[in-house]
């Protein structure tokens, strides 16, 4: 890892508890499922923050969106394979991804600033 490992402003660190409120409340999903997902020790925002900021930290803007779009993949083939109609949740996974989508964009411009 280089010396000067990447940091999230504490804008940023807003911006993306933000997203993954709205994103967590779009797909249905509490702090929990996140928790589960990042193998976080709590539910607490502030922990999974931490997590989140490890994986900026250690892979980059890109490698916490792609942490980030493993989770909602993750979640979508539990809900397929819980026998859930996938067509009947096509506009939630449009929204949640186009999410991601914007979140990807953004990290990707900030990222080059």
């Amino acid at each position: 890892m280089p010396a000067s490992a990447p940091t999230l402003s504490p804008e940023q660190l807003d911006e993306l508890q933000s997203l993954l409120k709205d994103w967590l409340r779009l797909s249905g999903r509490t702090q929990s499922d996140l928790r589960r997902a990042l193998r976080a020790g709590s539910i607490r925002m502030p922990v999974l923050m931490a997590e989140l900021h490890r994986t900026w930290s250690h892979q980059g803007a890109a490698g916490l969106a792609e942490r980030l779009c493993a989770i909602e993949a993750g979640w979508l083939s539990e809900e397929a394979g819980a026998g859930a109609d996938p067509a009947a949740d096509d506009g939630l996974l449009e929204d949640s991804m186009g999410q991601l989508d914007l979140l990807l964009q953004e990290i990707r411009l900030d990222g080059g600033a």
